[in-house]
């Protein structure tokens, strides 16, 4: 896996990934959806858009699980009540977009061919658009942000996560959040090409 480039002639990003990079990559992301879809911040579907649009009943206080809270953190930590009403007006939404994003991981690589059960024998190879890319690196981004949240990551603790034998399910999952900061991080250098 050499990571995101900027093909010349067509000025779209592209990458190739193992039938295992690709799966790890979509199980990953659908993760990350249900996650973000479960819980009552979600706006029902089913509704009439301009009731949606004017619903502004998301939740007020701060999630419970970790990873949430560190995907929506508190705007206000000092004002917990304009805290409550900014997270009211704008958690479902951001919840939305979060999904979205990832949605858009998954159907892009369902799309290049990788299928339902894994085959790592398959190269997979991903072409995208601007938006495209911008959706793949949000996702990126949000995982990275969930992966550092469950393991603990902190600044400068490269030391530890060296330290564990490879062998520790810590550090595997660590690797797969470099891994992704990789993948991140030459996504990013091909979309400022």
């Amino acid at each position: 896996m050499s990571g995101f480039a900027r093909h010349r002639r067509s000025r779209r990003i592209i990458a190739n990934f193992t039938g295992f990079e690709a799966d790890l990559i979509r199980s990953l992301a659908q993760q990350l959806v249900e996650l973000l879809r479960n819980e009552e911040a979600v706006p029902t579907t089913g509704r009439d858009p301009l009731e949606v649009l004017l619903d502004f009943s998301g939740p007020t206080t701060e999630p419970e699980d970790p990873v949430l809270a560190r995907l929506f953190p508190t705007a206000y930590p000092d004002d917990p009540e304009a805290a409550a009403e900014f997270r009211r007006f704008t958690e479902g939404a951001l919840r939305d977009g979060k999904a979205r994003s990832a949605a858009t991981v998954i159907d892009t690589l369902t799309e290049a061919g990788l299928p339902a059960e894994p085959d790592e024998r398959l190269m997979i190879d991903v072409e995208l658009d601007e938006a495209a890319a911008e959706s793949w690196l949000r996702c990126f981004n949000d995982l990275r942000l969930a992966l550092a949240s469950r393991l603990g990551v902190e600044d400068d603790d490269e030391e530890f996560w060296e330290s564990l034998p490879e062998e520790d399910p810590r550090a595997q999952t660590h690797d797969i959040y470099e891994w992704i900061g990789y993948l991140q991080e030459t996504l990013v250098n091909a979309l400022t090409r």
